[in-house]
């Protein structure tokens, strides 16, 4: 029995390689917590997770202050027993984001670490169920896009054998949106999914009244379109539209999943391991979503979801947006519009740790050790 010896923390600030708006916001910084995890064997796992540019030093404090140590001493392969005890140990501050978030960086190291150990690579670990998921990209279609740039974006990323592209709508009048997509699928044609994301920016009345307005395009999907946590008003949505409400970016908890399933609130689940808690809670929102047959697209971290979305028989789609190119020598291989699934042992993802140390912020590097 291998048990965790050390600990290391570091967080790197990374900019968006493109300039990325929505309805609400823009989002300029992704702060990304970092946890290395080395056992008694000299194994090593590295997980990490994400802030959109506020609270990553709150998530450090928690996991250098209250999480790490509490690790210290432990069988590494436990990681069901270890996230529960974790999530325990912070109930008083949870259901929220920072705790969320700091417990996925540990799980994710955990997975990584005995991925590694089994000489396996996450998603045969992890169920196994492809080696490969069809990808649609968001970097072209963020809300300050011009249609021309929205247009070309698309037809770029068909010829290259993508299945879809994203478009963010929450424009000040619907007009505006429903020109932007008209234009997408004119353009594409109708073999080609326009997805659409609008990043909790509507009300109810509203949402409905977008939604009928552009039925008539074929979308695959409405993105978050209320605030994540009107369950009713997403019931009140999806009942009033045939087009698909895809929710779970903005959850933090497998049980607000457990209520837009069985309430019947979405359509589509978009669980973001960053933000429920790191990789176990992950699959347990997506085995729940197959019971309800409901489909898997998760949120961001393409690097690590191709994994998780191939684990699964129910993941449908990866998301295209490279984030982790300053701090990683591997990058995702794309065969014909298909995210291949890393063939590597671990999360397959091979981190650039020179480029992780320079960019590395001093104040929250922190080694926790046993004994120490």
């Amino acid at each position: 029995m291998a048990k965790i010896e050390r600990v290391e923390l570091r967080m790197v600030d990374l900019r968006p390689k493109v300039e990325r708006t929505d309805a609400i916001q823009s989002f300029v910084s992704q702060e990304t917590p970092l946890v290395t995890i080395t056992d008694s064997d000299g194994a090593v796992g590295t997980g990490y997770s994400y802030t959109i540019g506020t609270g990553g030093s709150s998530v450090m404090r928690l996991l250098a202050d209250h999480l790490v140590p509490r690790i210290i001493g432990r069988d590494a392969d436990q990681i069901e027993a270890i996230w529960h005890e974790l999530e325990f140990a912070t109930h008083a501050t949870t259901i929220g984001a920072i705790t969320a978030i700091a417990l996925a960086a540990i799980d994710t190291a955990l997975w990584d670490l005995r991925a590694r150990k089994q000489n396996l690579p996450l998603w045969k670990l992890a169920g196994g169920a492809k080696d490969r998921c069809p990808l649609y990209t968001t970097e072209g279609g963020w809300l300050h896009i011009p249609v021309e740039a929205l247009v070309e974006d698309a037809l770029d990323a068909k010829s290259k054998g993508f299945n879809g592209s994203k478009v963010k709508i929450g424009k000040p009048h619907g007009s505006e949106d429903v020109a932007r997509l008209s234009a997408v699928r004119k353009a594409v044609g109708d073999g080609y999914e326009i997805l659409t994301d609008a990043n909790q920016g509507f009300t109810v009345d509203e949402a409905i009244r977008r939604a009928e307005r552009l039925r008539d395009l074929d979308l695959g999907w409405i993105e978050e379109p209320l605030p994540a946590d009107d369950i009713d008003g997403h019931v009140r949505l999806n009942q009033s539209t045939s087009t698909p409400i895809a929710i779970g970016e903005s959850l933090y908890s497998i049980r607000h999943f457990r209520e837009y399933m069985q309430k019947g609130a979405c359509s589509i689940v978009q669980v973001d391991a960053g933000r429920i808690g790191g990789i176990t809670p992950w699959l347990k929102v997506a085995h729940a979503a197959e019971a309800f047959d409901m489909p898997v697209c998760p949120h961001f971290l393409m690097e690590l979801h191709v994994s998780l979305t191939c684990a699964v028989q129910n993941g449908k789609y990866v998301e295209y947006i490279p984030q982790l190119d300053d701090i990683t020598t591997s990058r995702l291989e794309i065969e014909n519009g298909m995210a291949l699934a890393p063939t590597v042992p671990g999360l397959g993802i091979d981190w650039d740790w020179d480029a992780i140390r320079a960019r590395s912020i001093s104040e929250f590097e922190h080694e926790i050790r046993k004994g120490a």
